[in-house]
């Protein structure tokens, strides 16, 4: 967890680390359940230090770092970028 009030170089350098990686949900944590086994690519990191996360389902969620986890290569497979409904022409939309 980041301390108040947010540096802007820890945040720029944990945009560094984190921005295009795969992540899910740390397991255990309820408030973030409708997470669970979903695998998403954290898009950038705000000001506050959370993580912009594209789950593939035309929404993105701000999370804190602490409740995410660098998915590995295998679970890394299930997310699909042209599931997500904010395409130019999604392919699920007829």
């Amino acid at each position: 967890m980041m301390p108040l009030p947010y540096d802007a170089s820890a945040v720029a350098q944990l945009k560094q680390e984190w921005t295009d990686k795969a992540v899910q949900v740390r397991p255990g944590r309820a408030e973030y359940a409708r997470f669970a086994g979903r695998t998403g690519r954290v898009v950038t990191l705000n000001c506050n230090g959370k993580a912009i996360v594209d789950f593939s389902d035309g929404a993105w969620y701000d999370l804190p770092l602490d409740a995410l986890l660098p998915a590995d290569d295998q679970a890394a497979t299930p997310y699909d970028p042209s599931v997500n409904s904010a395409q130019p022409l999604p392919s699920r939309q007829g």
